[in-house]
């Protein structure tokens, strides 16, 4: 039973993007790889061979994960997206109650994440705790180590 994975718009062009991606430009270049590699002789003794047919197996298999992705994947459009409840698809602003200090952050499905790019999982700790909360909500994030953080929303755009 395959799981459900939650993408925005961008997100499913990205898994599309790669995969066609990986089919024809890494295909292309792991079948050159191997064709050279049986240009040297013997293949039974050969480590480049081998190199290369490892690494068309793992490019095989990470084209089957995204397929995969791709047909669970339920897309979430940005217009069927509301900024008055957090949920996937939105930019939510925070301010931590303790630090004062402010963060924004789109809340995406588990394959787009990226924390370092502001977009956190609707999976992760941060992000499963704001779902379903609204704008003036604060909402205790458990860590740890120490007390929960309490951070509060401060705005939700769609």
């Amino acid at each position: 039973m395959t799981r459900e994975t939650i993408v925005t718009r961008e997100g499913y062009e990205k898994l599309q993007a790669e995969i066609e991606d990986l089919a024809g430009r890494g295909r292309r270049e792991v079948a050159d790889r191997i064709r050279e590699a049986r240009d040297f002789g013997d293949i039974s003794e050969n480590a480049e061979y081998d190199a290369a047919k490892n690494e068309q197996a793992m490019l095989e298999s990470r084209i089957a994960m995204l397929e995969d992705k791709l047909r669970s994947a339920v897309v979430v459009e940005e217009g069927e997206v509301g900024s008055d409840v957090v949920g996937v698809g939105t930019t939510v602003h925070l301010k931590d109650q303790k630090t004062e200090k402010s963060s924004k952050f789109k809340i995406v499905g588990s394959s787009e994440a990226d924390p370092a790019n502001g977009k956190l999982s609707n999976e992760s700790p941060i992000g499963k705790a704001l779902i379903g909360h609204k704008r003036n909500d604060v909402v205790k994030i458990p860590v740890p180590r120490g007390p929960a953080r309490q951070l509060k929303i401060t705005k939700i755009e769609a």
